[in-house]
């Protein structure tokens, strides 16, 4: 970074110590981070003709005002005045909020210009500016800035325009001459000139265009530079798999792998008869067969004179991992056993006992398998499932309890490749995109909550058949700010509707957990034939004989989660539905049901949710591993995105990375990120 953009903001002409603490508030700091704080929207005041402006769209328009405005008040201090113009033979209402003052400027006969979002639908703009008579401004694109505090946006315009009359020279240009000419971007210092100065032609979105590169060409380098380190610089141990026994144990499975499990093994095997360590990803939908792929895997590693530790989240999900683990691979002499919060006394310290001699093969297991007392023979693959559940100091320390363990995340949450190459850049990433053959697609279907009657009429006929079905609540117990329905309530309506014919039970995260394995084991055994529940069922729960999941207030939870619920039905040979109860207010939340009624792929509706909520959300704020872009946007610049991922991966693969003059930024840059702690790319 060029050493004036470093200097203190305060280098700026007319910037003084309160000003600078005032900017200090909007992480503004130095020269740089001023003359680098673009507009985050522009305003376009072109006067444009209505049949060319698209609905919702911000417009400026000349009218004539046809009728007397009429004011209305309502509240504290609350009015809306409304006036009808002709604006070219068009009679359009305008509708301004708390804004009566301007009644003066509206003279039946007099023209006056608008601006504001346009309703196509009702014929009506909601005025945002108005101006006595015609009005086309000098600057039709204007930049509009976040500001805080007293600073206002008139006073940052201004010390922005100081700061590139001192500074703009001394703009530095961090990429190399060949990427400007291959992706023909402008130099970073026209680039800033123009996001600040936009003019209606080209320029600005290239502009854009160069910057959105440049910042993700830079977050990606560091993400590359840590997964070039953690392959070189972490040790791993090639494995001899035995491939002609994998083959064997493949066959005698008591079904087909699809093609994708196929391919995903395959790179899975291959990384642990690499030199490097294992650091991989998996990706499956619900239902896509991702514990066949780890038993294949753990199958391998203990074949080579290994242990291999499968960690989730939950124990009814170790539990259930397990039972299903336990026919595949006892049969070939593997031993597998439990190691939770449940096994206590004397089987507890059988099993520490048994690891320790290396007489215990595999391990599944909650947090519990990070105690201090749970020592392996020799720990060659760690497993962790629903790895964003766990903390990353939690997996360090599974990984730890072995010498160079390959290790391999798996997740049912589709991530959508464009945060997946994002967050996990340091990762490889492979996905199972195929569901076994014969798999029913469950049934989905958006219902207003006055249909309940209808709904509960079709679940009694379901369970009428044998079946079971969840019914999912957002809340445990009544709240005052949400009016959604609760789990106790509803569990209390259920319980009177079926009243002699069927048992209902309640789930939620207050009951201990015995309790909570009491309630679910009653509902795998069919002893109670409804569950209602929270959305502690989200992930790993197992009931094939469960055909129904009804979702209360479903516009309350996120496309993702939508999804993982659908996908505790369905497991079972018979045809599955998921009824949406939803009444949304918004055109959001109605989406959201739409789309869930047409799609079944979860990475469809993972990519879908992240347009809707925006990356942030998608993860939670705090979790997404994502910085603060100042242009780029991940979800729309995605392609641009991918771009700067395989230009970074080259650059630091580059035998001459220490040496060319053209990667001094990128050196510098990834320097003070940390990256390098000391080490050195080979």
């Amino acid at each position: 970074m060029n050493q004036a953009m470093n200097l203190p903001v305060t280098e700026v002409k007319g910037i003084g110590d309160e000003t600078a603490k005032q900017m200090e508030g909007m992480r503004i700091f130095t020269v740089g981070d001023l003359i680098e704080h673009f507009p985050f929207r522009y305003e376009d005041y072109q006067l444009k003709d209505l049949q060319d402006v698209a609905h919702d769209e911000r417009v400026t328009i000349v009218g004539i005002v046809q009728s007397e405005p009429s004011i209305r008040y309502y509240g504290k201090k609350k009015n809306r005045l409304s006036v009808r113009l002709l604006v070219n033979q068009i009679l359009i209402t305008v509708t301004f909020f708390n804004r009566a003052f301007l009644k003066k400027y509206f003279q039946i006969g007099q023209e006056v210009t608008v601006t504001g979002k346009w309703d196509q639908h009702r014929m009506t703009i909601a005025g945002s500016e108005c101006h006595p008579g015609r009005v086309e401004k000098e600057q039709t694109v204007v930049p509009i800035y976040s500001v805080s505090g007293k600073l206002t946006s008139k006073s940052l315009k201004k010390y922005i325009y100081q700061a590139m009359q001192q500074f703009a020279d001394d703009i530095p240009e961090p990429l190399p001459p060949s990427f400007l000419e291959k992706y023909k971007l402008p130099s970073k210092k026209e680039a800033i000139y123009r996001l600040h100065y936009p003019s209606k032609d080209e320029a600005t979105k290239h502009a854009r265009r160069r910057m959105v590169y440049e910042e993700f060409l830079f977050f990606q380098l560091k993400m590359q530079a840590y997964r070039k380190i953690n392959r070189e610089q972490t040790v791993g141990e090639a494995l001899k798999l035995d491939r002609v026994k994998v083959s064997q144990f493949v066959k005698r499975l008591p079904f087909p792998l699809t093609g994708a499990q196929e391919r995903v093994i395959g790179d899975i095997l291959k990384d642990i008869e690499s030199d490097y360590r294992m650091n991989r990803l998996l990706q499956g939908d619900v239902g896509s067969g991702k514990t066949v792929v780890a038993a294949v895997s753990m199958y391998g590693v203990v074949n080579a004179g290994k242990q291999a530790a499968l960690m989730v989240p939950t124990e009814i999900l170790a539990e259930q991992h397990v039972s299903s683990l336990k026919p595949l691979l006892e049969p070939f002499d593997i031993q597998v056993e439990l190691l939770s919060g449940s096994v206590k006394g004397k089987k507890r310290r059988e099993r520490l006992e048994r690891l320790q001699a290396g007489e215990l093969h595999i391990v599944v297991g909650t947090h519990a398998l990070i105690q201090d007392d749970v020592i392996f023979n020799d720990l060659g693959l760690v497993i962790t499932d629903e790895q964003h559940r766990f903390g990353v100091e939690q997996r360090r320390v599974l990984r730890d309890k072995g010498e160079h363990p390959d290790v391999l995340f798996m997740t049912a949450t589709p991530i959508p490749r464009t945060l997946a190459i994002s967050v996990f850049g340091d990762m490889d990433v492979s996905i199972i995109d195929e569901m076994p053959a014969g798999r029913k697609v469950i049934e989905t279907y958006w219902a207003k909550h006055d249909m309940l009657e209808r709904v509960l009429t079709f679940i009694e006929k379901e369970l009428k058949a044998g079946r079971q079905a969840y019914v999912i609540c957002p809340l445990i117990e009544e709240s005052e700010k949400l009016d959604v329905q609760n789990a106790i309530d509803v569990h209390m309506i259920l319980q009177q509707h079926f009243q002699g014919k069927f048992a209902v039970g309640l789930m939620h995260g207050r009951l201990h957990s015995s309790e909570k394995d009491e309630v679910m084991e009653a509902f795998s055994q069919n002893q109670s034939q409804v569950l209602v529940s929270t959305t502690v069922v989200e992930v790993g729960v197992n009931v094939p004989n469960a055909t129904v999941m009804v979702i209360y207030d479903a516009e309350r939870f996120g496309l993702a989660q939508l999804h993982q619920l659908r996908g505790r039905v369905g497991r079972g040979e018979a045809q599955s539905y998921c009824i949406l109860l939803a009444d949304p207010k918004s055109e959001v939340g109605k989406e959201r049901m739409r789309i869930m009624t047409e799609t079944n792929d979860g990475f469809v509706l993972s990519e879908r949710d992240l347009e809707l909520r925006g990356p942030g959300d998608f993860f939670g704020a705090k979790q997404s591993g994502l910085p603060d872009f100042k242009v780029a946007d991940v979800v729309h610049d995605y392609r641009a995105l991918e771009v700067a991922r395989g230009d970074a991966a080259q650059i630091v693969n580059q035998p001459n990375f220490w040496d060319e003059p053209s990667f001094y930024y990128f050196r510098k840059y990834l320097d003070q990120s940390g990256v390098f702690d000391g080490q050195k790319l080979d």
